[in-house]
């Protein structure tokens, strides 16, 4: 059962077929091979969860708590510690959550195989086939493994592997690979290879684990390292400053900074986001897209080029016949052409073949009753045609035949009258991607007659084009990858409106002899690439090489692919796409596996994608401008304001004389048992840890919801610009800093004669109602903050969803609740009451705050259209390219060579004819009849419309590819006067 080295498909020498093994030896077998499948990296649920605890900011938690034990805060310390743990767990919750429905799927398509085993046939997990076991392979089948073929014929599709739309005959001895499928006949086969050892498996083993970093994560990563790098460092300034310029306790300073700096850092940034992209994957799922790769969504939103496979997802995959049916014979029509072919095959069994598929798929096969098929013969290689002796209901017996139109034609007698017609037809409909199956019938004397040429493809489906169009609307370029001939792609994109500018493999890069990428590959040829319409003959190496010329230019590139030859560029490219029936290389291979036909469920992804990003650059504007904020309020706060500047003295005890001072509105009242020290108000501003921690913690409960919020997909693409990102955070930020600074400085200074707050006709505020009321303004601030961070314009011109709407207000509701009820005590040695707690002389602080907070809301929301307005005006730090969107350049020749200086034959095929003109030649030009051995040898090719109006299919070979072409029409040219060139406009 060894496999020849010389490759696919060819005879393998020593080769002992199969008789079947026992469960004994297949155990044995399966211990030392392995399961039948692709090897893959599944990380445990717990390591999962351990990560959470670990990364970077989970890190900075457990300094604070071991900080805050060490001081034996124990309160603070329990509070950190949950904080971590739920934390972890929400992480590890939406981590785990998408890659279960990825495993689910996986487990869904499992695939099955027929063994005889213990000399007994049955069918069994395709995965526990081992090498040596008999498995029986029949149409419509699968092949379950690398494979030989003891004995007999069958048809294999090959696309998987190979791209090759048609079937290719394997013969006994031939080898069958894993990943094709059998579409006719039945044999048994020799498994000679499983899992890796396949040729897909060390396909997939090619493509490795980098391990890279998505997108998403590097820009997460940056921005938390530049807020931890800038609170580490104010904080650490607070610090020194408490300690050497107010002479504080160190516990005490150590305690307010540690705690400010976790309050600050943007702890759930990284969750917060997971769940975001959670929420879209989970959207995608119903939409038949399953997300094998979170950080792949955000990608696929800022995505400007898709490369997608032709066959199967712009096209059915499926040959279907057209109306165009050139007759021969009088009295014929195209339903008696098509009657006709289905007789020529067995219409009373399944189809034995895809064109049988295709002839009996249209036929009346009921009308086809009153005949009796007397014999048969099938096709084969070397006959290349069906032929059926029938005998019909009058009695006569006569033949019929089908098969390619040069052999139907040399059949008939009357060839020599026909041929310039049929070969023309032919050529014309060859030019325009359209294949031919000739038909033709014999009378009582076995005398063939040509009666007509049935015209068929693999059409478009029937909503590619507008879907195409609709990519195009969202500034998504799609370009056709295909191994079909040039002309037919040709034909395909010009029907899906995608271009008629196709380049051939000749005019494409290739691996170099130590088959690494070329220098300067998006230098020399990411242009050409970008601005041709399509791409024929390729080989997977050079989708591989598209995908990465486009990238090393700037492009975000997609990539759609089913087949084990499509995993590579799948791999390389920023968003790889498995189409529905993929192979699991490909979906190995893949960020995206869609589970329904076609190219529309990748648009739906984009804007779904779109509207992922939104949600996601809303949040992390908002979280830097809350984390800003925070942290820059208290690190000016510290210095800037001393509360016991602004403490008013105490009221007189009992048997204490009356002072009268006119700087002062009121004294404070005071308990005549408390010391004066004791009821002093602090030397430098904070809020309690509890309240600091409710801020976090209600602001990420209910950012949690903002992978729902409505929000509308931008028409372009969508780039990070971190800069603006950063301008419009930081002028957020300031407008909410400013105006908490400037209320604090008003409640503190609230206790002098002509203060603010006595201009506004409000009275002295309590040093504990200041700390609720700053707690209260932070907070409403925060929230706020949140609604103008999620638009470039006002706030009211984008609605906000429904949860995120709710989960705002219950937060808002509970933030107030707390600010104006918290009773009035020491709590943490600081004094706190609630603004309209039980004692409370004034109850309207509460009101006063929000309205403070509502007019300094439309102020920061001016600001920030203005200065969006301003920098999109300008293209302030380039704002406007990230919504570059790709096209070709206008009047680009695609057809000319890239990289060389080699010479160029073109030659112009008119489509209504079929004749070819050379048009490159000094001497002139000569019509030509369109020869089939010129097509395959393409740079590429383009459609244009010449002076008479007609439209001309102008082919492009290479100086080394096309000498013998170029021999010919010199040829040609010496024999005949050669007519004009046609010259196009």
């Amino acid at each position: 059962m060894g496999q020849d080295e010389g490759g696919k498909g060819g005879k393998h020498k020593n080769f002992v077929p199969s008789k079947g093994l026992t469960s004994a030896e297949a155990s044995n077998l399966l211990q030392i091979h392995g399961k039948n499948e692709l090897e893959e990296k599944v990380t445990p649920s717990w390591v999962i969860f351990l990560r959470q605890l670990y990364a970077p900011m989970p890190i900075l938690i457990w300094v604070a708590i071991i900080v805050e034990m060490a001081i034996k805060n124990w309160l603070d310390a329990a509070i950190l510690l949950c904080i971590q743990l739920a934390n972890a767990t929400i992480g590890w919750y939406e981590t785990t959550k998408a890659g279960n429905a990825v495993a689910a799927l996986k487990a869904s398509l499992k695939p099955r195989a027929t063994v005889k085993r213990d000399g007994k046939v049955q069918t069994i997990d395709g995965s526990l086939l081992v090498p040596g076991d008999l498995v029986l392979l029949g149409a419509g089948s699968a092949i379950p493994a690398d494979c030989i073929i003891n004995e007999g014929t069958i048809d294999v599709d090959t696309s998987a592997l190979t791209g090759e739309s048609m079937p290719e005959t394997k013969y006994g001895g031939d080898e069958a690979q894993w990943g094709s499928t059998c579409v006719q006949g039945e044999v048994e086969a020799t498994v000679t290879g499983t899992g890796k050892n396949t040729f897909f498996g060390r396909t997939a083993a090619l493509l490795g684990d980098t391990n890279e970093l998505g997108n998403i994560q590097k820009i997460i990563l940056k921005i938390t390292a530049g807020l931890v790098i800038i609170s580490i460092t104010l904080c650490a300034i607070a610090l020194v400053y408490l300690l050497k310029g107010r002479n504080q306790d160190f516990i005490e300073a150590l305690r307010f900074v540690v705690v400010l700096m976790v309050a600050s850092v943007p702890l759930a940034i990284e969750i917060v986001t997971t769940c975001t992209l959670a929420v879209g994957s989970r959207n995608l799922s119903a939409m038949n897209a399953i997300v094998t790769r979170l950080v792949s969504i955000e990608e696929m939103a800022g995505m400007n080029v898709l490369c997608s496979d032709k066959t199967g997802t712009l096209t059915l995959n499926k040959m279907v016949i057209q109306e165009d049916t050139p007759i021969f014979m009088r009295g014929e029509t195209r339903e008696t052409v098509i009657r006709s072919a289905a007789l020529a095959a067995k219409w009373k069994e399944p189809p034995r073949d895809a064109l049988d598929t295709m002839v009996l798929g249209t036929a009346d096969l009921p009308s086809l009753d009153v005949y009796e098929q007397l014999d048969y013969m099938p096709f084969n290689p070397k006959v290349k045609r069906t032929e059926a002796t029938l005998k019909g209901p009058d009695g006569k017996v006569f033949k019929t035949t089908k098969g390619a139109p040069h052999i139907i034609l040399e059949l008939c007698e009357n060839k020599r009258e026909i041929a310039n017609e049929v070969n023309a037809r032919v050529n014309q409909f060859g030019l325009r991607g359209i294949r031919c199956l000739a038909v033709a019938k014999s009378d009582e004397g076995d005398r063939w007659r040509m009666m007509g040429v049935l015209t068929f493809l693999d059409p478009p489906r029937p909503d590619t084009k507008d879907t195409i169009e609709r990519a195009q609307k969202f500034g998504v370029v799609v370009k056709m990858i295909t191994g079909d001939q040039v002309v037919i792609a040709l034909e395909t994109a010009r029907s899906l409106g995608l271009g008629t500018s196709i380049r051939g493999v000749q005019g494409l890069p290739s691996l170099g002899a130590d088959n690494k990428i070329p220098k300067d590959l998006g230098k020399n040829y990411g242009r050409m690439i970008l601005d041709c319409d399509g791409f024929a003959q390729v080989f997977p190496e050079h989708k591989y090489l598209i995908v990465e010329a486009l990238r090393q230019i700037g492009c975000s590139v997609g990539m759609t692919g089913d087949g084990v030859n499509d995993a590579p560029a799948l791999k390389r490219a920023d968003v790889g796409i498995a189409v529905s029936g993929a192979t699991d290389a490909a979906r190995a291979a893949s960020d995206i596996v869609l589970t329904s036909p076609g190219l529309s469920v990748v648009v739906e992804a984009i804007i779904v994608a779109r509207c992922i990003f939104q949600r996601v650059k809303s949040f992390i504007n908002y979280r830097i401008a809350a984390t800003l904020q925070l942290l820059c309020f208290f690190f000016i706060a510290v210095f800037a304001f001393n509360p016991k500047d602004y403490q008013p003295p105490f009221c007189p005890g009992k048997g204490e004389p009356e002072l009268y001072d006119s700087r002062w509105r009121h004294c404070i009242e005071r308990h005549e048992k408390k010391k004066l020290e004791e009821d002093g108000w602090p030397e430098f501003f904070q809020l309690p840890v509890l309240l600091l921690m409710l801020i976090t913690l209600l602001n990420d409960g209910t950012l949690i919801t903002i992978g729902y919020d409505y929000v509308i997909p931008s028409q372009n693409p969508e780039k990070w610009n971190l800069k603006v990102l950063g301008l419009a955070s930081v002028v957020l930020a300031a407008v909410a800093c400013f105006s908490s600074l400037l209320l604090l400085w008003a409640a503190l200074d609230s206790w002098r004669t002509h203060s603010l707050f006595q201009r506004w006709g409000l009275r002295p505020i309590e040093y504990g109602q200041i700390v609720t009321m700053i707690y209260l303004k932070v907070s409403l601030s925060d929230f706020l903050t949140l609604f103008s961070s999620r638009t470039m314009g006002w706030f009211w011109t984008q609605r906000p969803g429904i949860l995120l709407f709710c989960g705002a207000l219950i937060s808002l509701g509970i933030s107030t609740i707390i600010a104006s009820t918290f009773p009035n005590v020491e709590f943490e040695h600081m004094p706190i009451a609630g603004l309209a707690h039980a004692g409370a002389k004034y109850k309207m602080w509460t009101l006063w705050v929000w309205l403070y907070c509502i007019l300094w809301w439309f102020i920061q929301d001016g600001l920030k259209v203005a200065v969006y307005r301003l920098v999109v005006k300008y293209n302030v730090f380039g704002v406007n390219k990230g919504k570059e969107v790709f096209v070709k350049a206008p009047g680009k020749e695609v057809l000319d060579p890239v990289g060389n200086d080699n010479d160029v034959v073109t030659v112009s095929y008119s489509r209504a004819s079929g004749k070819a003109m050379a048009t490159q030649f000094k001497e002139g030009a000569a019509a030509a009849t369109a020869q089939d051995t010129r097509l395959g040898r393409e740079i590429g090719a383009r459609y244009e419309v010449g002076e008479d109006g007609q439209e001309y299919l102008s082919v492009s070979y290479s100086r080394e590819a096309g000498a013998a072409i170029a021999a010919e029409l010199r040829a040609e040219m010496l024999k005949k006067s050669g007519a004009t060139p046609p010259k196009y406009k």
